[in-house]
């Protein structure tokens, strides 16, 4: 049962995670993000994957859990591209701003 509302939390976290990769996409700016807020998501994530891996009860049981770990990293992926995004949406920021100049 604690496993349902851990893929309910993983699940409603991972749902904002697709819009805002794609608003990051598509603004083509890095103006109102947070790099220090993106690292600490993505260094969340990476502690829940490692948590699961070295949970014996869990890996005992991954046959039939393993869609509790594909969660976790999922949302990795995810924050991991609106990661790369920042980098990217940052040099088009510095590229407009010589531009302007």
């Amino acid at each position: 049962m604690p496993e349902i509302f851990e893929i309910i939390m993983i699940v409603s976290f991972g749902a904002s995670w697709p819009f805002n990769v794609m608003r990051s996409y598509k603004a083509r700016t890095a103006k109102g993000k947070s790099l220090s807020f993106l690292c600490l998501i993505l260094f969340g994530y990476v502690a829940g994957i490692i948590s699961k891996l070295i949970n014996e009860t869990y890996m005992a049981n991954f046959a039939s859990k393993w869609y509790v770990l594909f969660f976790y990293v999922l949302n990795f992926i995810m924050v991991f591209a609106d990661f790369l995004l920042y980098f990217r949406n940052k040099k088009l920021d510095k590229i407009a701003e010589q531009n302007k100049e």
